[in-house]
């Protein structure tokens, strides 16, 4: 296989971003096919975006042999319905975080991937960027000393109350969407699998959290903090800060460092900026998926992965006195 044929699953607004901007850019990937629940929508998307062909379902998109793998941006709550049906039949998956509805579907998902062979990948891009190899390696240096407190922040401004992010069926929430971002980096920041304490929602509606905060404790003895919000009083924070006993790194913007980003990192009371160079994540993404596909490259957000992240976010629910989503 030269190339990995693609074909996605709906019309979703991140598409063009996430995936057909990227596959101009990566030689072995190309997007042939769209599918989606409105058909003239799907033959519209198509047209704009220079995509040569249609289906009229999800399932015949599945059945297409010619192509390789799809990529899944539906709701949150059909990601798990489609993404077992797509490994079923033998396509090798792109699935927009959060990976699942809750961390037993993301167990039931990684163990169909493993039996099937198929690369199955959770579309946390941030991970792709050079960035976040250098904010890993400052912080496994031992450069910031013992690690005693790492806090994250993704709170971005959505007031569109009828937007899907604010619905319970459709597996919604801001720790869901924004949540699982900020999960991710304290993860990833972390090392570890942290443990929640305590976690405080602000609700939009019953069951439906528009800002959460939560607390956690680190095997190795640090503390953390997560901050995400769809809508609350902090309309624009995308950052991390990780103190030890040596320092302490901040970090402004490590989801798309490829539009701008900054690094401060104090230690030892001398203060140095960087920045890290690097191509747009979404491309770092598809480039890492299509070589996993092709190669058999190693992959940095396999399902394992995400079913560690998940079962953070149930957590999380759990201890602010709300139900994980799809229970």
């Amino acid at each position: 296989m030269k190339e990995v044929r693609i074909g996605t699953l709906g019309a979703a607004t991140i598409t063009p971003f996430s995936l057909l901007g990227p596959a101009r850019k990566v030689q072995r990937a190309v997007v042939t096919a769209v599918a989606a629940r409105d058909t003239d929508r799907a033959r519209a998307f198509a047209r704009k975006r220079g995509i040569a062909k249609v289906h009229e379902s999800y399932d015949a998109l599945l059945a297409d042999p010619e192509i390789d793998a799809i990529y899944n941006p539906l709701p949150n709550s059909l990601h798990y319905e489609w993404t077992m049906k797509a490994i079923g039949a033998g396509k090798h998956v792109l699935c927009e975080k959060p990976f699942t509805s809750n961390a037993d579907e993301a167990e039931r998902v990684r163990q169909a991937a493993d039996a099937s062979g198929c690369v199955v990948m959770e579309a946390f891009h941030w991970r792709y960027h050079p960035l976040a190899w250098r904010l890993e390696d400052i912080v496994r240096s031992g450069a910031l000393g013992k690690i005693r407190f790492i806090e994250t922040w993704m709170c971005v401004p959505l007031p569109f109350p009828g937007d899907i992010r604010y619905r319970h069926d459709l597996a919604g929430g801001a720790t869901m969407d924004v949540g699982s971002y900020a999960i991710n980096m304290l993860r990833t920041l972390g090392g570890e699998e942290p443990v929640c304490t305590s976690a405080s929602a602000e609700l939009k509606s019953p069951e439906i959290d528009r800002c959460m905060r939560a607390e956690f404790e680190l095997p190795g003895g640090a503390r953390g903090r997560i901050n995400c919000s769809l809508l609350s009083k902090t309309l624009l924070r995308i950052g991390a800060h990780v103190r030890g006993d040596r320092g302490e790194l901040r970090v402004l913007n490590p989801i798309m460092p490829h539009l701008y980003h900054r690094v401060r990192l104090r230690i030892d009371g001398t203060t140095r900026r960087e920045k890290v160079r690097g191509e747009a994540t979404y491309i770092g993404q598809l480039r890492a998926f299509t070589d996993a596909v092709i190669d058999g490259t190693p992959i940095l957000t396999p399902p394992s992965e995400a079913v560690a992240n998940m079962r953070v976010i149930d957590s999380v629910y759990q201890r602010a006195g709300l139900t994980p989503r799809g229970i």
